[in-house]
């Protein structure tokens, strides 16, 4: 019985998945219009630039996300600050008026009768005793203030930094060493090192015996 040689399925499933009808392009039909295109819509006062405290803040960002690059305000302070004044998350710093802008700084400087004593990064001032919020250069200059206080009257953070060390309970062994970096000898410099350093007979003696040369017999 002679056997029936099968058709090729496969091949023809193939050319059928090529031959793919071609999408004609669309025409438009008339009396139709195309879909205008929405046009972004520029504010004039908008301001790429805002000055706060002293310091040059990007407009094109919302209000919340740009106050804590001003030194001594943090990201929740920042929040607690918008929203007791009111400014959503969606308002850039560029849509502000100027009066809102000089509302923030007053804000700014009044920050420790906006937020509860526990956000406060003075506390207890050493000199008043009261809760205080600093920022921009008040909080530099009184940060080293106290650094001088420790130095002069000696005390274990203030021996700390006239040693360079730190001063919050650091470990030392493995982070904040200074110096140059000494590099692990390997046993064959270090031998030679130590033979060249030797008289000449310990060098023989730690030679161990090394071949001496033949000599040649003369006829």
């Amino acid at each position: 019985m002679e056997k029936k040689e099968a058709a090729p399925k496969v091949e023809e499933k193939a050319e059928k998945k090529q031959k793919k009808p071609e999408k004609k392009p669309q025409q438009q039909k008339p009396g139709e219009k195309k879909p205008e295109e929405k046009k972004t819509e520029v504010d004039a006062n908008f301001r790429h630039l805002v000055r706060v405290s002293g310091v040059v803040l990007n407009g094109d960002k919302p209000v919340y996300r740009v106050l804590p690059i001003i030194k001594g305000i943090g990201f929740n302070t920042s929040l607690a600050l918008t929203r007791g004044m009111g400014i959503g998350r969606d308002v850039k710093l560029g849509n502000l008026t100027e009066q809102q802008v000089a509302e923030i700084e007053e804000n700014i400087k009044n920050l420790n009768q906006r937020i509860p004593k526990w956000m406060n990064n003075r506390q207890r001032d050493y000199e008043t005793g009261q809760y205080l919020h600093l920022t921009g250069a008040e909080l530099e200059f009184s940060q080293r203030e106290d650094i001088t206080r420790h130095k002069k009257i000696k005390s274990y953070k203030g021996v700390r930094h006239i040693l360079g060390l730190p001063v919050r309970g650091q470990r030392t062994r493995t982070s904040f060493r200074t110096g140059s970096a000494i590099g692990v000898s390997r046993k064959k410099t270090a031998a030679a090192a130590a033979a060249a350093k030797a008289p000449p007979k310990a060098a023989a003696a730690a030679a161990g015996g090394a071949e001496k040369p033949k000599e040649v017999k003369k006829e």
